[in-house]
C-alpha cells in the first residue's frame, strides 16, 4: 500500500515575499525538507496531493484576510521549487482540504498506509486538515 502525502498550501500566495500573506523567510526553509520527503516517497510509490488555497474574487474569508490566492493569479500555483513534482492538485477554499473537496473520495480510492501531512501555515489549514483526517480515522 502506498502512503498519501498531503502538501497544503505550499504557494507564491503564502511563500513570495510580494504577497499579502507571506509567511516569511522562516517558513521557506522547510522547502528542502519537503523535497526530500517527496523524492523519498515517490521512489517508494506514495501519491503526492498538492492542496491549494483558491479563491474567487469576492470570497467571504477576505473579510478576515486581505485577498489571496485568487483563481488565475500567480499566487495560486504551487511554488517554482515543488512544482515540478508529480501530484494531483486539489483546490480548496476554506481551512480543511476535505472541506468542499473530493480529498476523501479520493483516498478513499487510495486506500493509503498512512498520510503524510506538510506545509505552511501549520496552525491554519495544516491544523485543519490533520483534525479532519483524525475524526475521518485516516492513518
Amino acid at each position: 500500500m502506498a502512503n498519501a502525502v498531503l502538501v497544503i498550501d505550499m504557494l507564491r500566495g503564502f511563500l513570495e515575499a510580494d504577497c499579502p500573506l507571506y509567511c516569511g523567510a522562516r517558513a521557506r526553509r522547510i522547502i528542502p525538507g519537503i523535497q526530500r520527503l517527496l523524492e523519498r516517497e515517490l521512489a517508494g510509490g506514495s501519491r503526492v496531493f498538492f492542496i491549494c488555497d483558491h479563491h474567487d474574487p469576492d470570497d467571504l474569508e477576505f473579510k478576515m484576510f486581505p485577498p489571496h490566492c485568487v483563481a488565475g493569479t500567480a499566487e495560486s500555483e504551487v511554488i517554482p521549487e515543488l512544482a515540478d513534482y508529480p501530484g494531483e492538485v486539489i483546490k480548496k477554499k476554506r481551512y480543511s482540504a476535505f472541506y468542499g473537496t473530493d480529498l476523501a473520495a479520493r483516498l478513499e480510492k487510495l486506500k493509503p498506509e498512512k498520510i503524510i501531512v506538510c506545509g505552511v501555515c501549520t496552525d491554519i489549514c495544516v491544523c485543519h486538515t490533520v483534525a479532519n483526517a483524525r475524526n475521518r480515522d485516516y492513518p
